[in-house]
């Protein structure tokens, strides 16, 4: 098992790489890998567990969804968040219903069938959205609109896919138990997950560890502690593990560089595991029996139900015509619907590998589609910025801990208010010192003279008692709103820039 494990994991780093020059989709790349080397393939590894699938997925899902908090933050979510939930909650419900409706007409399935299939495709995937907007560079507010709804989506479907099994199940259970337990569900998670945040924030903030290596394992500690707590207390787990995420996020907690880059590779890991899991469950020949049929609800989710969602919880107010269809092109379905899928293969429920396969069909179909075009089309609409993807976190590349600091770094861009002055105007706050500028393969002294260019990287020691002054200086250093005047530096607001 770990000599399977390890060459799978090794072919899936490979198909990265391929994916990377090809410019094709990687998790595409790694459901591939499955179906080679599954019963359908080479035949090399036996699987069709779906339960121990559904267990992985979840699991992938949640180590997904705590990374995505934590790049993103409370704070940059904090302003789309309204929109964030109307596409999450209404706009998931019209994707399932429309979906729904024609999965009964093509496929001839019961209403709840229908229903169930049409909660599965109405899943947006976090793993294929976030590896898809961390290589855009979208408008910072149509990002996090996108980013905050993918992962508000996942717990609305899971809620909505678990209620419909249990309607077709349990003849006694009823659409007002569904309310009921999705309420709670989605209370409790939420609950739990914004306790959980907020006393490892704290603690974390006000614990200094022995080790940096240790950090790592106080943040996973505390995304398996949201996760588990919310699910003991029947409440969304993946619900939980994103808010404690998004509150860890904006902590002024050490380690962050450590912390980060330890959890991307768990995502990456995540995904990894639970693409190629999910590629050797599926079988090219039983799929062939309802491909075209599969092809045309796949592509209804994505030309009819998904801008009819989108149009129907956004308003102009918020958002252009041109926004709003980047907003619809960008939720691909990814595994997480394949997942979905799996659980009700798990559950029992009749006819559910029917289910199964034509929500890997669609999935194919809209990594395919969506995954080539999204920042083409992004780039056509006029939506594309010069800025970095992600708000650029400053970064710790080590730094004298014990002695109650740290070295971070602040990248700078074309676009910052930084370009051009010089370092005498920088004026950081007492206990903040400019040490170095990295200039390509050259270290820049930081003499009183030296102009800002755009590629430099500033090097900070920080003390930790005005490590919170840190997002104030580099905010102001990004703002091209502010001239110099004076001998002391005193800021002035510049004239508005066409």
């Amino acid at each position: 098992m770990i000599l399977a494990a390890g060459g799978l994991l090794a072919a899936s780093v490979g198909m990265s790489l391929v994916a990377s020059r090809l410019r094709l989709p990687a998790l595409l790349l790694f459901l591939c890998v499955g179906v080679a080397v599954g019963s359908d393939g080479a035949g090399w590894i036996s699987f069709d567990d779906y339960g121990l699938a559904r267990d992985v997925g979840l699991g992938a899902l949640a180590l997904i969804l705590f990374d995505g908090g934590l790049n993103v933050g409370w704070s940059q979510i904090r302003s789309v968040l309204g929109t964030s939930l109307r596409l999450a909650v209404v706009g998931t419900a019209v994707v399932a219903v429309v979906t729904g409706v024609v999965a009964v007409l093509v496929l001839g399935l019961s209403p709840l069938e229908g229903l169930l299939l049409g909660s599965m495709l109405a899943s947006t995937d976090s793993a294929a959205v976030f590896g898809l907007l961390r290589g855009s560079t979208l408008r910072r507010r149509l990002l996090h609109t996108m980013e905050a709804e993918t992962a508000f989506n996942d717990p609305i479907v899971l809620v909505l896919v678990v209620g419909f099994i249990a309607l077709i199940q349990n003849p006694d259970y009823g659409p007002a138990d569904m309310a009921v337990a999705a309420t709670r569900e989605l209370f409790v998670g939420g609950l739990s997950g914004v306790i959980v945040g907020v006393l490892a924030a704290r603690a974390l903030t006000r614990v200094r560890l022995p080790m940096s290596g240790l950090y790592p394992v106080a943040s996973l500690a505390v995304a398996a502690l949201a996760y588990g707590t919310a699910t003991k207390l029947h409440g969304s787990g993946l619900l939980a593990v994103y808010l404690a995420g998004l509150i860890l996020g904006d902590a002024a907690i050490p380690g962050r560089r450590t912390i980060a880059v330890f959890h991307e590779g768990m995502a990456w890991l995540g995904q990894v595991g639970l693409f190629v899991t999910l590629g050797l469950l599926a079988s090219p020949a039983r799929v062939a029996d309802i491909a075209a049929e599969a092809v045309v609800i796949g592509l209804v989710v994505i030309l009819i139900a998904r801008p009819l969602a989108t149009f129907a919880t956004t308003s102009a107010r918020e958002f252009t015509v041109r926004e709003r269809v980047v907003l619809s092109w960008s939720e691909l379905l990814g595994a997480t619907p394949i997942v979905f899928a799996a659980l009700a293969v798990a559950a029992g429920i009749s006819g559910s590998i029917v289910l199964f396969d034509v929500v890997f069909v669609a999935v194919v179909v809209s990594t395919i589609l969506q995954g080539l075009t999204f920042e083409p089309v992004a780039r056509a609409l006029g939506l594309t910025s010069v800025a970095p993807l992600l708000p650029r976190p400053f970064l710790e590349f080590g730094g004298p801990r014990r002695l109650g600091a740290e070295v971070v770094e602040y990248p700078v861009i074309g676009t910052d208010g930084t370009v051009g002055r010089r370092v005498r105007d920088l004026e950081p706050p007492d206990g903040i010192w400019l040490l170095v500028i990295t200039r390509g393969e050259e270290a820049v002294p930081p003499t009183p003279m030296i102009r800002f260019a755009a590629g430099d990287v500033l090097h900070f020691l920080v003390r930790e008692e005005v490590a919170h002054r840190i997002p104030d200086l580099f905010a102001r250093l990004s703002d091209v709103g502010w001239v110099l005047t004076g001998e002391r530096g005193l800021r002035v607001p510049a004239p508005a820039r066409p």
